[in-house]
């Protein structure tokens, strides 16, 4: 039984009696419960980074004319997909208070809207950072025509690609699930809904469901991953055939802060995925704390990093909080 939860409520969570729409139990860090409290502080301290940081790029961009360019525009994209997996992964996880007072159920129903959410903007990260290295190997490779190539209306059409992709190829995964009955155990080995923790706890067939995962995570974060590389290459080739070694160095270090959005992206990414298949004697809370780091770390680090590689963005920022505290 979990720790804090009364006998009665566990046999309604664990009996195999069939459901279609179970109330699910969420998880907290197995064999660490008993420092839940003090592990929602850092979790609080990364929540309130990642809200506050994104919130600013996008203010900043929105605000500062100077800015109103497509790389900037794409930063924007890149801040507000991570401003929405953070609110979406912030409701069960504190909200709901899996750390402060153990309340860990769900309906289904909620956590089927999580998980769309989750995996929407976790695919939009991944399209909009496909984007900005597109972005990065126009203005290198062909920077007279950046301009003309990488218009507002073009923009506008990414975005709206992004969001459709991710939209069209969830939709499905999700209304699946909802065809499913549920008849183990109905413990969840995160603290928030992921498709496959959901899937695995069926006692349906879900041969479909797992062809329509796997289908979802190549076609967005594996086809963008192998387009990323690809374009880097390119975008290497084309920095080489610059003459000025001052140059090539200048326009290689404008894809820096991008080059380290993908790696804190995909590498968390990839753990996970090791993790779960070859750490089966790893402690219980390895997967778990993994996970939320794989959600939490690119939220947290990303406006961190555009902040400090980015003169633009680090000029517009001082110049807002220095007219603040004049006013103030």
């Amino acid at each position: 039984f979990q720790e804090g939860y009364p006998a009665s409520s566990c046999f309604s969570l664990y009996n195999n009696s069939t459901s279609k729409f179970p109330t699910f139990l969420l998880a907290g860090i197995p064999g660490l419960e008993f420092a839940h409290a003090w592990i929602s502080i850092p979790f609080c301290c990364l929540y309130a980074t990642a809200l506050s940081g994104n919130s600013m790029i996008l203010f900043v961009i929105i605000t500062q004319q100077s800015l109103h360019e497509p790389m900037y525009y794409f930063l924007s994209m890149l801040s507000a997909a991570d401003l929405g997996l953070t609110v979406s992964t912030m409701s069960t996880t504190l909200v709901l208070g899996i750390f402060w007072v153990n309340a860990r159920e769900i309906s289904f129903n909620a956590c089927l809207s999580q998980m769309f959410f989750i995996h929407l903007f976790t695919f939009m990260e991944s399209s909009v950072l496909l984007a900005m290295t597109f972005d990065r190997f126009v203005a290198i490779s062909n920077p007279l025509r950046y301009a003309t190539i990488l218009t507002h209306t073009r923009i506008a059409q990414i975005g709206l690609a992004v969001i459709t992709r991710g939209t069209v190829i969830l939709t499905p995964l999700v209304l699946l699930l909802k065809h499913l009955s549920f008849c183990h155990s109905h413990v969840l080995h995160h603290s928030y809904c992921f498709h496959p923790d959901v899937m695995k706890l069926s006692c349906s067939d879900t041969k479909i469901n797992s062809v329509f995962g796997l289908t979802a995570i190549i076609s967005t974060a594996g086809v963008d991953s192998v387009f990323i590389l690809l374009s880097y290459v390119l975008i290497i080739r084309s920095v080489l055939n610059i003459a000025s070694p001052e140059e090539r160095k200048k326009a290689f270090s404008t894809c820096v802060s991008h080059i380290t959005a993908v790696a804190i992206f995909y590498i968390p990414l990839i753990s996970l995925s090791f993790v779960h298949r070859f750490g089966k004697h790893a402690p219980s809370y390895v997967p778990t704390l993994i996970a939320n780091v794989y959600l939490l770390i690119p939220p947290v680090m990303n406006p961190i990093i555009y902040s400090v590689k980015t003169k633009p963005i680090q000029k517009a920022m001082l110049k807002l909080l220095h007219f603040k505290g004049t006013h103030f």
